[in-house]
Order: structure tokens, then sequence, then C-alpha cells
């Protein structure tokens, strides 16, 4: 038992050092000898657990994928309808890329080696979608808005909100800053009138 919860811990730690690093430097720019430092842990016991690079960033986008399904349930959970709640989802997509390096790592490297790396849009994309088209039979969408679009048009929004809230632009902002200067236009474009509160 204590060696399972130390093999945790130490999995935990190179998870951290590694998004903190993806996040920083990208994947090209991450190595493994700068995450075992950051993780304090021996280049041994890093490629015990994982045997390269690449499943090192597996190990992060699993993660990741693991805290947003979580957080953005709950999310959801409470809301009246399915545009609100679709817009919740997006506010704590926001939330999670401003709080969690482990997010903002799996969220560039969706973008950055889609090829490669499981992506982190399958741990919210498929509740986003779903909810849309809830709100499409319910009469919350505009009635040019289809939910495929409407869908594309998020994921594009939540990934420009993350590339500016680290750029020169972003203003301090944050992702959640950056967003809540967006969704406003957005909803208006998508939403019957009067049938979305922020």
């Amino acid at each position: 038992m204590v060696t399972q919860g130390r093999a945790a811990r130490t999995r935990e730690a190179l998870i951290g050092a590694a998004a903190a690093d993806m996040d920083a430097k990208g994947f090209d720019g991450a190595t493994l000898a700068a995450i075992s430092a950051s993780a304090r842990v021996s280049m041994g016991a890093l490629t015990f657990h994982f045997s390269s690079k690449r499943a090192l960033a597996e190990g992060v986008v699993e993660e990741a994928s693991a805290i947003t399904r979580a957080r953005t349930t709950a999310a959801v959970a409470g809301q009246s309808s399915p545009l609100p709640a679709a817009i919740a989802l997006l506010q704590c997509l926001a939330d999670l890329l401003d709080e969690s390096v482990v997010v903002r790592a799996a969220a560039l490297l969706a973008r950055e080696r889609p090829e490669a790396v499981p992506g982190w849009h399958r741990a919210w994309v498929p509740t986003l979608r779903r909810l849309l088209r809830e709100a499409d039979r319910a009469g919350e969408l505009h009635q040019n808005a289809r939910p495929v679009a409407v869908a594309t048009l998020v994921v594009h929004l939540l990934t420009a909100v993350e590339v500016y809230r680290g750029s020169p632009m972003g203003e301090g902002l944050g992702a959640k800053g950056a967003l809540s200067r967006l969704l406003p236009v957005v909803c208006r474009g998508i939403g019957t009138k009067g049938n979305v509160t922020l």
C-alpha cells in the first residue's frame, strides 16, 4: 500500500511538472530532463511511469479530461434549461483555463498535437453538442442558429480565449475575463430574444 501511494504521488508530480513545462514551452519545447528535475523525480522513475514525452502528454490530457468532466458536470447540473447550461459549461471551461495548469496544457496540446495526443475536447464537446440540440428542440436557439454550427463557433471561441489569455492583447483579463467580453455578443446572435441571461 505504501508503494502504491508513493507511485501515485510520483505520477501526480510528473503530470503536474509536465503540464507546467508544456504550458510554458509547448510540447516541442518541453523536455523530459526539465520535467524530471521539476518533479524531483529521477529519469528512471519518470520512464517507469511514462515511456516517452508523448505518453506523458497523454497523461496530462487524461488528467485534464477527468478534471474537466467533473467540473462541467457540476456546472451544468443546476441549470434550468439547455442553453443556459451550455453557457455555464463554457464559463466553467474558461475558469478551468485560468485555474488549472493541467487543463491549460491539455488545451494547448489539443492545438499543437491533435494527431498525436487524444484531444481534451472529447471531455466536453459531446456534452456541449447535446445541450445545443436540446436547446434547439426547446426553441431556445435562433431559427438560423443550427446546433452543429453553434458548437463549432463555441469551440473556436474557447480556443481564441485560451490563446488570447496569454497574449499581450489579453490585458490580464484571463480566459474568464476575455470570455465575458465576447459571450454577450454570441448569445445575442444565437439565442431567441430574452431567453439567455448572463
